[in-house]
C-alpha cells in the first residue's frame, strides 16, 4: 500500500494548490489533501509538484516500515529538501493556529560524557553549559557538535536529515535521547525520517511509544527556554515521567556540637561542604548493567587508567594500567626465558615490498595498514609501513642469521607498540589504532619442536588470564575462516564478558608452518648437509588483557583488581579527627607499612591532609585495591587494624603484630575467589545445542553455544552460520540490518574448537550442514 502513495501524490500534485499529504495511519494506508498545507505560498507549492520519491526509497526507510509495522499512526509528506529548522518552517510551514510543531535536533560528543541526540522545538535554544547541568554531567563538560562521519556512524543519516526517531538506528545503545519539554505539549511533532525531504508527524504520545518499543529508549526530557531569554538552568520539568531519578533532594549534613551557634559565616561554609560533598566526582554516572558500553568509559576514566587523545582511536595509558602492564611483563619474562626465548626489538617500520611478499598475510592486513608517505614537505620516493606485526619485519633477518641446524632454535620476543588503523569503533584496550604489546616469533628444525613452542607459548597465555587476572579461558584451535593471515594453524584463548554475554579473543599462538620460511628463504643445512626449510611460530599477548580484566570484574562502584596485578594490593588509610590528629597515627601506620613492605605486599600510606577518609575509601575502591586499611584512635589503643576487603567487603579487625601475614594470606583467598566467581558465572551460560532452532535463542540469553560441526575447513557454512544467525536476530530485534562498521555484531562466530572435546555422539550431525559432525565448535558473539 505505501508504494502506491507514491503514484497517487504525483497525480495529484500536479496543478494543485494545495500539497498532499502522504498518509500512513497504520493499519490502512490511504492518501489525503492535507488542510495544514493550505497556506503555503504558490512559490512553495510549485517547488513540491516538481518533487517526487522513488518506490524504493519509501520501502527501504527503516522508520516507516517500523511505524507500520507497530500500527503506531502518523503521516508522513514530502516537502523541498530542507538541512536546518529555519529552512523546514519556510519549506513547510504549519498553519499559524495549529498547536503542531516543527523539531530542530542537534548531536553532540563528549569524550568524556558520550553522546546526545537533543531534539527541541524551533523557537528554543540549546546553551551546552546549561545542557550539561541539567544533565547532571560530572566533572569537565565539553559538549559539541559531533561531525557527519559520527551521525552516519551511530544514526545512520547525514547532516540535516535527522530526527528523534533516529535514536533508533543506534545499535550499540551509546547515545541519549533528549527531548524539550514543550513539545510533548504539542498536538502533533513533526520530523524528518532520516531524510530532509520529508516529514512524519506523530502525537507526543505515539512518539513515545515508537522511542519505546521500536528503540527500547526513554527520553530525558528537559526544559529549554526561547533564544531570547534566560537559560532554565536546574529547572525540572513538570512533564518527567514518574519514578524519573533526576530530580534529587538537597543532602543536609548532620549538625554537629559545634554548630549549635551559627552565624551567617557559618551558613555559607557549611553549604560549601555540602556543594563539595555533592561534587566528588567519584562516583559513576552509569551502572554496569545499565548502559554497559557508558560503564566501561566510566570505570576506566575514573579510576584514572586512561585518557582521551586527540586522534581517533589512540590513548594515553595512565600509570594505574600501565603498572598492570608491567605487572604482567615481569611475570611473563620469567615465564619466556625458562623456555629458552631472548628478547629483543627490531624497527617498528617496513617497506612495501617486503610487506607484500607474503600475498595471504598482507590480505589479512591490508585494510588496516598506516603508510608513512610524506617527510617534512617532501615525498618519500616509496611509501613505508608502520608495523600492524612484526613477521615481514623481523624474517629477513631470520634468513640472515639461520645457516646451519646448530643455529636452531632460534627463539625471540619484542615487546613493542603496533599501529592497526581499524575503521570500527575504537574502544580502550579492546580495539584501538595503536596498542602495545609482546610478540614472540621462533624458528625450529622440525614441525614437532615448533608445534610444542605453539601450544608452550599458548599455556602462558592461558595462566596470564587464569593466574595473573583471575579470568577463566577456553584454548583451542581457531578455524581456517579465523586462522591468523598466511599461517598454518592458530591456537587460541577464549574469554567470557558477563553482562554483555559476548567473548572476546584473549591471546593467539601460531604455527606458521614453512610458508614464511619459503617467501624469505629461511633455510639451513641439516646434519646430513641436505638443506632444510625452517619451522615457525609467532604468537602475541596485548594490552587488550586489561580491558578484559575490567570487564570481567568491575563493579557499579569502579575497579575490583585481582591482587597480583594490582599496582597496589593494600592502601593504609589514617582516620583523622580534631581529637586524633595525623601526628598520633603517623608512625603506628608507618609501621605497618613497612611490615607490609617486608613481606613483599604493594602498599601505600595515604596521608593526605587535604582529603577526608570517606573521600579516600571512594577513591581507592574506584581504583580497585584489593584491602583498605583503616587506622583510627580506638585502633591504636587496641594494637589493631581494619581490612575492608574490596571484593566482596568483607571487614575485619586484625591484630598489628601478624597483620603482614593475615593480608598476605587474604590477597591468596581474594585471588583464588575473584577466579572462582568468573568461572562459575562463565560456566552457567555454556550451553550444549543440537538443533539450529535453539542456536539464536541461547545467543539471546548471553550464551556460549557448543555445536556439532562438520569441520573447521567448511568455511561456507561457518559463513552461513554467521549470516543466519545476523538475520534472525535482527528479525527478533524488528531491525532491518545493522552498520557493517559497527565493532559488534548480533551475528554469531566461531571463537575456537575447544581442545577439551565434550563426548560425541556416533551419527550426530553438523547443526548447520547436516553432515556428519566432526567436532564440537564453540560459538558467540564476539568483540
Amino acid at each position: 500500500q505505501s508504494l502506491s502513495l507514491l503514484t497517487a501524490y504525483q497525480s495529484t500534485c500536479t496543478g494543485s494548490a494545495v500539497a498532499p499529504k502522504l498518509d500512513y495511519e497504520a493499519p490502512t494506508i490511504t492518501t489525503s489533501l492535507s488542510p495544514q498545507r493550505s497556506t503555503m505560498t504558490t512559490e512553495v507549492d510549485e517547488k513540491l509538484a516538481k518533487m517526487s520519491l522513488s518506490d524504493e526509497e519509501i520501502s527501504n526507510n527503516p522508520l516507516l516500515q517500523k511505524l507500520l509495522s507497530l500500527s503506531i499512526p502518523h503521516s508522513t509528506y514530502p516537502h523541498p529538501a530542507s538541512t536546518t529548522s529555519d529552512e523546514l518552517q519556510a519549506n513547510a510551514p504549519l498553519p499559524s493556529d495549529s498547536n503542531d510543531s516543527h523539531t530542530k535536533n542537534l548531536f553532540f560528543k563528549d569524550k568524556k560524557h558520550g553522546m546526545y541526540l537533543v531534539t527541541i522545538a524551533p523557537e528554543n535554544d540549546v546553551n551546552t553549559k546549561e545542557l550539561g547541568k541539567l544533565l547532571k554531567l560530572e566533572g569537565k563538560v565539553n559538549l559539541r557538535l559531533a561531525d557527519e562521519a559520527v551521525l552516519m556512524d551511530k544514526l545512520g543519516c547525514k547532516k540535516g536529515c535527522v530526527g528523534p526517531m533516529a535514536i533508533m538506528m543506534n545499535a550499540d545503545k551509546d547515545v541519549t535521547l533528549v527531548l524539550d519539554e514543550s513539545l510533548l505539549k504539542k498536538t502533533k511533532i513533526h520530523s524528518h525520517p532520516l531524510r530532509n525531504d520529508a516529514s512524519t508527524s506523530l502525537t507526543p504520545e505515539d512518539l513515545l511509544k515508537f522511542l519505546k518499543e521500536a528503540a527500547g529508549v526513554e527520553p530525558t526530557i528537559l526544559a529549554f527556554s526561547p533564544k531570547d531569554e534566560a537559560p532554565l538552568a536546574g529547572k525540572v520539568p513538570s512533564s518527567r515521567p514518574p519514578g524519573d531519578k533526576s530530580e534529587t533532594k538537597p543532602q543536609i549534613p548532620p549538625k554537629s556540637k559545634d554548630d549549635a551557634a551559627t552565624s551567617s559565616s557559618s551558613k555559607s561554609n557549611q553549604n560549601k561542604k555540602q556543594t563539595k560533598k555533592g561534587e566528588t566526582q567519584l562516583a559513576l554516572k552509569w551502572a554496569k548493567s545499565e548502559n554497559f558500553a557508558m560503564w566501561y568509559s566510566d570505570v576506566i576514566v575514573l579510576s584514572e587508567m586512561i585518557s582521551y587523545y586527540d586522534i581517533s582511536g589512540c590513548y594515553i595509558l595512565r600509570p594505574w594500567s600501565y603498572k598492570i602492564w608491567e605487572l604482567i611483563q615481569d611475570w611473563f619474562n620469567v615465564q619466556i626465558k625458562k623456555l629458552g626465548v631472548e628478547n629483543s626489538y627490531f624497527p617498528m617500520f617496513v617497506s612495501k615490498d617486503r610487506l607484500e611478499k607474503e600475498k595471504d598475510h598482507v590480505e589479512g592486513f591490508a585494510p588496516e595498514v598506516a603508510w608513512v608517505t610524506h617527510s617534512g614537505d617532501g615525498e618519500l620516493a616509496a611509501p613505508i609501513a608502520v608495523r600492524p606485526t612484526s613477521e615481514t619485519i623481523m624474517y629477513p633477518a631470520f634468513a640472515d642469521w639461520i645457516r646451519s641446524h646448530r643455529d636452531l632454535p632460534l627463539k625471540l620476543n619484542q615487546w613493542s607498540n603496533v599501529v592497526r588503523w581499524e575503521f570500527k569503533d575504537p574502544t580502550p584496550f579492546l580495539r584501538t589504532r595503536e596498542f602495545l604489546w609482546q610478540e614472540g616469533h621462533t624458528a625450529h628444525a622440525s614441525h614437532e619442536d615448533a608445534d610444542k613452542m605453539v601450544m608452550e607459548a599458548l599455556d602462558l597465555y592461558r595462566r596470564v588470564y587464569e593466574e595473573l587476572l583471575a579470568i577463566p579461558v577456553i584454548p583451542g584451535y581457531k578455524t581456517e575462516k579465523e586462522k591468523f593471515a598466511g599461517g598454518h594453524r592458530t591456537t587460541t584463548v577464549e574469554a567470557y564478558i558477563p553482562v554483555s554475554g559476548r567473548a572476546i579473543q584473549g591471546a593467539t599462538s601460531h604455527d606458521l608452518g614453512q610458508n614464511f620460511g619459503k617467501m624469505f628463504d629461511i633455510n639451513y643445512q641439516d646434519e646430513k648437509g641436505e638443506t632444510q626449510i625452517a619451522w615457525q611460530t609467532s604468537w602475541g599477548l596485548t594490552t587488550r588483557t586489561i580491558g578484559v580484566m575490567v570487564m570481567v570484574h568491575g563493579d557499579d562502584t569502579g575497579l575490583v583488581l585481582p591482587p597480583r596485578v594490582a599496582p597496589l594490593q593494600a592502601v593504609i588509610i589514617p582516620i583523622v579527627s580534631k581529637t586524633c590528629p595525623l601526628e598520633n597515627l603517623s608512625d603506628y601506620c608507618e609501621d605497618i607499612l613497612k611490615n607490609l613492605e617486608e613481606k613483599g605486599i604493594r602498599s601505600k600510606l595515604d596521608d593526605r591532609s587535604i582529603y577526608n577518609p570517606g573521600w579516600k575509601y571512594a577513591h581507592w575502591e574506584q581504583k580497585g585495591v584489593p584491602i583498605r586499611i583503616e587506622v583510627g584512635p580506638r585502633d591504636l589503643e587496641k594494637k589493631q587494624a581494619r581490612l575492608v576487603v574490596r571484593f566482596g567487603g568483607e571487614k575485619i579487625d586484625v591484630d598489628v603484630s601478624s597483620i603482614a601475614d593475615t593480608i598476605s594470606t587474604k590477597l591468596e583467598e581474594i585471588q583464588s575467589n575473584m577466579f572462582t566467581k568468573a568461572k562459575e558465572f562463565r560456566d552457567s551460560h555454556l550451553v550444549k545445542v543440537t538443533d539450529w532452532k535453539d542456536f539464536v535463542p541461547n545467543l539471546e540469553l548471553h550464551n556460549l553455544v557448543l555445536t556439532p560441526w562438520c569441520g573447521g575447513e567448511h568455511t561456507d557454512w561457518e559463513e552461513w552460520v554467521k549470516e543466519k544467525s545476523r538475520e534472525e536476530s535482527l528479525q527478533n530485534a524488528g531491525l532491518e540490518g545493522e552498520d557493517a562498521r559497527a565493532a559488534t555484531s548480533v551475528a554469531a562466530k566461531t571463537l575456537c574448537i575447544p581442545f577439551t572435546q565434550p563426548e560425541l555422539e556416533e551419527g550426530m550431525k553438523c547443526i548447520a550442514s547436516g553432515l556428519e559432525a566432526k567436532c564440537w565448535v564453540l560459538w558467540g558473539r564476539s568483540y
